[in-house]
């Protein structure tokens, strides 16, 4: 003989679990034959009602997306050292500024591209964010040679210099030879041959090194990734988005 609840479609099911705490369901109790009948009635309601599979996979995403941003909230507030005062990466916008932006970029990222202007336009209307570039070279060797051409810049020449070269590299299509970097220094007023001996100094490899190993612990992968105050933004974000997300973390 097989149960009645067997038979009951799921959402009434639930409720009627819902409604009397004392009535417990245990699907392992059942015979096969009860299993067969509930996996039917379970088939046949969701054919019924389909739209409750996108209801169920709507609160999945939900709650992924939640555990996802609370995980990256922890992970930033773990690796706040590293990401806000690491003692080599570019400090830039308002250094005193109440609210701290970081971009992990690679001068080949289309994306990063896109991104260069947004934050320009974020740190020009907003005079009081603190931003931070963490070179994050991920796409092949052209984007390691820029890379280390700009921390070699900043090594040589200082932030300033560095910032300048940063720009162009960001506008730069050709491919980064040596004979490019040097046309790059020289129209930056620098002298190339201290900067491209730099390129490969321990210093800079190691530079590399840290923002790579940071990365991976942040679990980012991709380029463009932000930090923004206390939260990780993974990808392309326009500056007029950005500057409602800085509004209400000011409060």
């Amino acid at each position: 003989m097989i149960r009645p609840t067997a038979f009951l479609a799921p959402l009434g099911f639930a409720a009627a679990l819902a409604a009397t705490p004392t009535l417990a369901f245990d699907i392992n109790a059942m015979s096969e034959s009860e299993k067969a009948a509930f996996g039917e009635a379970v088939r046949a309601y969701l054919l019924d009602n389909p739209e409750a599979i996108v209801d169920a996979i709507n609160v999945l995403e939900e709650r992924q997306a939640q555990a996802q941003a609370q995980a990256d909230f922890d992970l930033v507030d773990q690796y706040a050292d590293a990401l806000f005062d690491d003692g080599f990466s570019y400090v830039g916008g308002n250094p005193d500024g109440d609210i701290t932006l970081v971009e992990f970029l690679d001068y080949r990222c289309g994306y990063c591209r896109r991104a260069h202007p947004e934050v320009a336009e974020l740190l020009a209307e907003d005079g009081n964010i603190r931003v931070i570039i963490k070179e994050f070279p991920i796409l092949g060797e052209a984007s390691l040679i820029s890379s280390r051409f700009a921390i070699a810049v900043k090594h040589v020449a200082g932030d300033e210099a560095y910032k300048q070269a940063h720009d162009v590299l960001m506008e730069f299509s050709g491919d980064p030879t040596d004979v490019a970097l040097r046309r790059i220094a020289e129209g930056l007023g620098l002298e190339p041959d201290p900067i491209l001996e730099a390129m490969d100094s321990d210093a800079v490899t190691q530079e590399i090194a840290t923002t790579r190993s940071l990365a991976q612990a942040l679990q980012i992968n991709g380029t463009p990734t932000f930090v923004l105050h206390d939260e990780l933004l993974r990808g392309f974000v326009p500056a007029d988005q950005m500057a409602v997300m800085v509004a209400d973390k000011r409060g």
